[in-house]
This record gives structure tokens, C-alpha cells and sequence, in this order.
């Protein structure tokens, strides 16, 4: 993907300045990405950009908790924009994945499936028709995120919505869509990913291998803005969660309008009295300020605190009240990757042996296991504050 233009504010940690850029989202594909799988059995949907009838890796059914039995730590690694450009991102987390029994979440931008030669088919709210702050895809790179999408969702995976355009800032900002300015949002996006056949003529990549109708059931705003007007719409749509929120707690979720609100959660951060979002730009913002490219010599601290400051926030949940631990990243290489390969090692400590008990799975498998549990149960957990332990007896 190319070079892009302002991401705007994504709910700093506080001690952070209150509005930055930040390059886009982008991922890359490699010589190791799995070859496609068969589609024999794939039968076509519209005009067979997705399809149905190929099997995929399916997670264990949820486990219903009783009363006074201690809850799993479960960790969300998601992804936003989830776009393939050519450096290794996507298939290098989809194999860390693989070999760390991980499932994850994409957040998929609409218009990463859309040529720029058609750009005039996407008419933003409140922007110019076929403006986009995160640009389009050349159509190779269109092609290597269709086929790591194809490739993550067979793997079980779960593929939602990052939307289209990602406006953060002036009077087309997200932040100021309407209810009615979302649902068009959505029914483009949707109509992207399952009209790409249509809009990019491609022949030799194989449909998406799901309905698209049926998978998306939540999203996360561009620089998580613009939740309280999007969730009226998103119930509409019958989404089950949205991860939109910023600087959430580490404590168990709720709902929103019907809807379980999945926020980014502030963490420890080593070396600091304040506490940093759990996502990789955030963790940036507080580091290099507005440098994607800041002087290499400041790269091994920075990687040391970033990776510190996940395995803080999991070892903080891990050992009290158990909540859920949402870490949100970019396909990206700023600052040297430091931020990927601190997302790495901290997903290695997370999976290694002597957590057993822990379970990294996607939004939709959370959101399963809650709607699972007996309400009760949940709101035993809900009374437990950051940091405070779980016990039989109370929660």
C-alpha cells in the first residue's frame, strides 16, 4: 500500500499529545503464505466474489462456567485495515497464529477490495466522492488481501470491518456520521468485499469463502470515533460486538445498546506514572510523538517497553480478576517494525505452556463464550475491579 495520509487520533494514552498522524494500515505477503485452498465444494454467492460449502477450521464450543468455577484469560490480537502490500505482515502473523493455536480478528477495509480506477463508486459521507485518507491498493496488493483473507478465514479467523475510508479529523470526520451516514458506510463496505469480482474483472483469485451477510458481525471505527451514533446501526445490522471504544479499563465487558462493547483498554506502561492504550500506535504516540520514522537509536528500548507494556497488561488480568485482554494493531513498520515484533514475542509469552489456562481467541469467539455464560455469573465478574483478584467466593 502506498504511503498514507493522516489516521488522526486513536484515544492516546494519557501524558500523549492530543492529536497525531499516523500512516495507514498495510500488510505485506510472502513466500511462505499457504497455497489456495480447493473450491470444489465453494458454491457461489452473487456474482461468486464469496461463497459457501468450504470447510475451515472450527473453534471448540463455548464451555458454560458454573458458579465460583474460575474463567479463562482470554486475549484478542486484532488487526485494523487488514490490507496486504508486499512485506510479510499478514502470512507472518497468520503463522504465528498457526503455530500458537491463536485465532484473531481482521478488520477488513471495504475498499482495500476496490481498484482506485473505480473510486467513484464510493461516495463517503460528508467527503468528496471517492476521497479515502488511507488510499487505495494497487490491484496486486488488492489481490494478495483477498488471498490472505481467503487463507486467515479457512484457518478460523474471524473477518470484520474496518470500514472504508477512514476520516479522523474536519467536518467529514466520522466522529460527526450520522446513524443513517453509518449504515451507508456499512452497506459499501459490505458491498466491496462482495462485489469485487464485478469491480476488478481479476480472474485468477479465488471468491472469499464465506457470506460476508453472515460474518460480519462487528467492527472498529477509524481512531475509535464515532461508537455512539454507529450503534443504533449496528444493532440494525444485528452485530453481536463493537470494538470502537477508547481508553476502556481492564475489567469485563458490558453491552452498549444491546451490543457488547469491546474496548482498547489503558495499560501499564514501564517507565511512566500514567497508563498507555493497548494498541501498537498509541504505544508510538507516547514514544515518537508524531515520527513513524524516529532515529533508530531510540528502537531496542522502545521495542523492550512496548512488548513490557502488553505482557503488564496480560500478567495484571491474568493473575487478578481475569478480564478479557484486547491488544489492537496496524500491518505496519514503524519505527524499524519494533512495534510488530513486540506484538510477537508478547503473543509468544501469552501462549507459552505455563499459561494453560489461556485462550487467545477472535471477537466472535468471546462474544460466543459470553452469550454462553449465565448472566449471573457475568455479573459476579463485573464486580471486579482492575486489578482485583478473583476469588470462589466473590467472582
Amino acid at each position: 500500500m502506498r504511503e498514507v495520509s493522516r489516521r488522526g487520533i486513536l484515544g492516546l494514552g494519557m501524558g500523549a499529545a492530543a492529536s497525531l498522524a499516523v500512516a495507514g494500515c498495510s500488510s505485506g505477503s510472502g513466500s511462505g503464505t499457504p497455497k489456495p485452498s480447493k473450491t470444489t465444494q465453494a458454491k457461489p454467492i452473487g456474482d461468486g466474489s464469496t461463497s459457501h460449502g468450504e470447510r475451515r477450521k472450527e473453534a471448540p464450543k463455548p464451555e458454560r462456567l458454573e458458579r465460583g468455577q474460575k474463567p479463562p484469560q482470554f486475549v484478542v490480537f486484532s488487526w485494523d485495515g487488514a490490507g496486504e502490500v508486499g512485506n510479510g505482515l499478514f502470512p507472518r502473523f497468520r503463522k504465528l497464529a498457526e503455530d500458537h493455536g491463536a485465532t484473531m480478528t481482521f478488520f477488513l477495509s471495504g475498499i482495500y477490495c476496490l481498484p482506485e480506477s473505480k473510486k467513484s463508486l464510493y461516495r463517503p459521507p460528508n467527503n468528496p466522492v471517492g476521497a479515502s485518507d488511507i488510499g487505495y491498493l494497487t490491484d496486486d496488493h488488492i489481490k494478495a488481501t483477498l488471498r490472505n483473507v481467503r487463507e486467515a478465514w479457512l484457518e478460523g479467523h474471524e473477518i470484520g470491518t474496518h470500514f472504508n475510508g477512514h476520516f479522523c479529523s474536519g467536518s467529514g470526520s466520522v466522529e460527526n456520521w450520522t446513524s443513517a451516514q453509518w449504515k451507508s458506510e456499512i452497506d459499501q463496505a459490505m458491498s466491496f468485499v462482495t462485489e469485487w469480482k464485478t469491480n476488478t474483472r481479476f480472474t485468477d483469485v479465488d471468491p472469499l469463502p464465506f457470506d460476508y451477510h453472515k460474518e460480519l458481525i462487528g467492527g472498529r471505527t477509524p481512531c475509535l470515533k464515532g461508537q455512539t451514533n454507529l450503534l443504533p446501526t449496528a444493532r440494525e445490522f444485528g452485530w453481536r460486538y463493537d470494538a470502537s471504544s477508547p481508553g476502556g479499563l481492564q475489567v469485563w465487558p458490558s453491552k452498549k445498546q444491546g451490543v457488547w462493547d469491546f474496548p482498547l483498554q489503558q495499560i501499564p506502561f514501564p517507565g511512566h506514572s500514567f497508563e498507555v492504550l493497548s494498541m501498537d500506535y498509541n504505544i508510538l504516540a507516547n514514544q515518537s510523538k508524531n515520527s513513524t520514522n524516529a532515529p533508530p537509536a531510540n528502537y531496542p528500548g522502545w521495542r523492550k517497553q512496548a512488548a513490557e507494556a502488553y505482557i503488564a497488561g496480560f500478567k495484571r488480568a491474568y493473575e487478578t480478576n481475569r478480564a478479557p485482554f484486547f491488544i489492537g494493531n496496524h500491518f505496519e513498520q514503524w519505527n524499524g517494525g519494533i512495534y510488530m515484533d513486540a506484538v510477537e514475542e508478547a503473543l509468544k509469552h501469552m501462549a507459552d505452556e505455563r499459561h494453560k489456562d489461556v485462550r487467545l481467541v477472535s471477537f466472535k469467539q468471546l462474544t460466543d463464550w459470553l452469550d454462553a455464560q449465565d448472566p449471573a455469573v457475568l455479573a459476579d465478574l463485573r464486580g471486579l475491579g482492575v486489578g482485583q483478584a478473583w476469588s470462589a467466593n466473590g467472582g
